[in-house]
């Protein structure tokens, strides 16, 4: 007999419970073992047959009785704790009761339901992503999303006419919001570039199912790097604890990365040509950009991209280059791009040129770095894509980057903010509020180019379209701003 890791009134309460699970290998069972074949919350039994027995547990849970058959397909195989009304199970083979736990509930403390899987868990296979038959290719950004256990609380949110709102529930419109824009860009792909999680929640992997739901029924696949709150709390998932869950969702394309390298989550994603090609036009590098250090919250500081990471980082670009012009015929067009959460000190620099967007806060970046932008423009990528700032939404590049030797180039690497998605977490600056949005990107490999733009509350129509790359080439910010902003709408 097993507890679970999980107190059911979420450390609210002067009381503690915890649910205790008896785990049997199947290869030990007997045809005249017994095991559990159903679960269910109520106060009084559930409707039986002469061929099963239900028997009562505590709490009002009911359990159903039967011999072991080879059908594995009929037993429970496994239980878990989610929390509060608004939970929700995307996993395949498990269902979360609608009724809570009977357990003597403040009203403040998110009640515990049960999830229940019958048989063996389904692995999560991952399809190659791909360029569309018109060849495009559409990424949708989602940054700081901040769900939590429980509604939440959204107290900074404005009407259609930014006039203030009142106090609301959080997740539910984050939920619809992310529902909505889906619905309208119908994207291959969506990013999730950190503080998926708000700070100091009871329960992490409730929070993160919320999140992830809509785009598991949607079908689409994803990819996540984490935050600097997503991991904050006494009672939080440490990195690992969470990645280890989402690498088993389906659609999700998150990975742990390699144990070497500094971070939880430095992994990349190639988009290939459309069937039957194999050559990669876009690479995504996901990045950890790690926590804050230091106990200033009024001037917080954070721990910048590692040496580890910036080696992992060139080295694995120079590979995946090697590849691609080993294999190269006549067409060498490919584009990259690097997602993390906490943007890079150049975010912050005076001579940030804004194209497109606004800068509406202050930068909050590590006051020092090991000079991942260096990297970045010698491994010639296209984009560095950051959260944490949320009321930042700006395209911006840089017009001169200083070499070694004390000259100056133009850099084509562009820095992009995509604003705040979510409404558990500010979306103010001062006493002014901001509507949240999502960035779009779309690739386009006929006409080797890139657009972005962003999607807001209320409106139907794209924001501040932005042409990146075209013909192949990054916008050279050393033109004229109205020849290279391409701002189309």
């Amino acid at each position: 007999m097993a507890p679970s890791n999980k107190e059911l009134y979420l450390h609210e309460a002067q009381q503690k419970a915890y649910l205790y699970v008896a785990l049997a290998n199947e290869d030990k069972l007997t045809a005249e073992d017994k095991v559990v074949t159903d679960i269910r919350i109520s106060e009084l039994p559930p409707p039986s047959n002469s061929t099963e027995l239900w028997e009562s547990r505590t709490c009002g849970i009911w359990v159903r009785i039967s011999k072991f058959s080879d059908d594995v397909g009929q037993a429970v195989t496994g239980v878990d704790v989610l929390f509060g009304t608004d939970a929700v199970d995307p996993r395949p083979q498990w269902d979360l009761t609608q009724s809570s736990l009977q357990l003597d509930y403040q009203p403040e403390i998110p009640v515990a339901r049960l999830s229940v899987r019958h048989g063996r868990a389904i692995r999560n296979i991952r399809e190659a992503l791909r360029v569309n038959k018109d060849g495009t290719f559409k990424i949708l950004q989602i940054s700081d999303a901040h769900m939590v256990t429980g509604v939440g609380i959204c107290n900074d949110a404005i009407d259609a006419h930014g006039k203030n709102l009142p106090e609301s529930q959080a997740d539910s419109r984050t939920v619809d919001f992310i529902n909505q824009i889906v619905a309208a860009e119908k994207p291959d792909l969506v990013m999730l570039p950190g503080d998926l999680l708000h700070h100091d929640i009871p329960d992490s992997q409730t929070a993160l199912f919320k999140l992830l739901a809509p785009l598991i029924q949607h079908k689409i696949p994803y990819a996540m790097v984490f935050g600097n709150h997503d991991c904050e709390g006494d009672y939080a998932l440490s990195r690992e604890e969470q990645m280890a869950i989402i690498e088993t969702l389906p659609y999700s394309l998150s990975e742990a990365g390699p144990e070497q390298v500094d971070g939880v989550g430095n992994f990349y994603l190639q988009v290939l040509s459309f069937d039957p090609s194999e050559r990669p036009v876009l690479t995504l590098f996901f990045l950890d950009s790690h926590s804050a250090i230091g106990e200033s919250s009024s001037k917080p500081d954070y721990k910048p991209i590692q040496p580890s990471q910036i080696v992992w980082y060139e080295k694995t670009s120079e590979a995946l280059r090697h590849e691609r012009v080993k294999d190269a015929k006549d067409d060498n067009f490919h584009l990259s791009f690097v997602v993390q959460h906490i943007p890079i000190p150049e975010f912050a620099d005076k001579n940030l040129v804004i194209r497109s967007g606004h800068r509406r806060e202050p930068t909050e970046c590590p006051s020092r770095d090991f000079s991942f932008y260096d990297a970045l423009v010698r491994q010639n990528a296209s984009a560095i894509i950051c959260g944490h700032d949320h009321v930042n939404n700006f395209c911006a590049q840089l017009q001169q980057w200083p070499q070694q030797d004390g000259t100056k180039i133009p850099s084509h690497l562009w820095l992009i903010h995509g604003g705040g998605s979510g409404f558990g977490g500010y979306c103010s600056y001062g006493q002014t509020r901001y509507y949240r949005q999502m960035r779009v990107f779309e690739l386009n490999v006929r006409n080797k180019d890139l657009r972005t733009w962003m999607r807001e509350e209320y409106k139907s129509h794209r924001v501040d379209e932005l042409v990146l790359v075209q013909n192949g080439a990054a916008i050279d910010p050393s033109e004229d701003d109205e020849r290279t902003s391409y701002i189309t709408s």
